[in-house]
């Protein structure tokens, strides 16, 4: 059995079942409705970093009609940091599948450079709902929550370590 592993981003490494080393990550794969390319672009001109999308057209007959041709496979953004998004669109043969709007989840970024936390979140900022402002937090540092201009939630949490109990 074939098992697809997305494109390799910095990480640790581990062995899939058939002995072979592979890099091991956790990031978010985001559901759009025809607006995944400008999506990715705009987490890009936030983020930095190498995007690379796969249109439906690149491969005949696997996703969707021929109206649906430009429409996002697979998307994949690594930023300089290692930190990575993929997304695509669902076809529309799916229209009750549920989007990334829709859900209870959200993309979290936290670090402890206050630059890189303030451009990111001015960046996400452009269109969006502010649920949270970037504000002191009470556990220390600052924290922000917004839903983007496509409806995607990011919540920011800057200077707290996330793996202390």
């Amino acid at each position: 059995m074939h098992v697809w592993y997305p494109l390799p981003v910095s990480g640790h490494t581990a062995r899939n079942p058939e002995g072979v080393t592979v890099s091991t990550n956790l990031n978010p794969y985001l559901s759009f409705r025809g607006n995944a390319s400008e999506a990715l672009e705009f987490y890009r001109s936030v983020l930095g970093g190498a995007l690379d999308i796969m249109r439906y057209d690149s491969i005949p007959g696997m996703m969707g009609g021929e109206s649906e041709a430009a429409k996002v496979m697979h998307g994949y953004l690594e930023t300089p940091e290692g930190m990575a998004i993929m997304a695509a669109d669902l076809p529309d043969s799916m229209p009750d599948a549920a989007d990334s709007t829709t859900g209870g989840s959200a993309v979290c970024i936290w670090g402890d450079d206050e630059t890189r936390m303030l451009a990111i979140w001015t960046g996400l900022s452009e269109g969006a709902t502010i649920n949270q402002p970037f504000d002191p937090a009470p556990w220390g540092g600052r924290y922000g929550d917004l839903s983007d201009r496509f409806g995607v939630r990011w919540m920011l949490n800057l200077g707290t370590d996330q793996g202390a109990s």
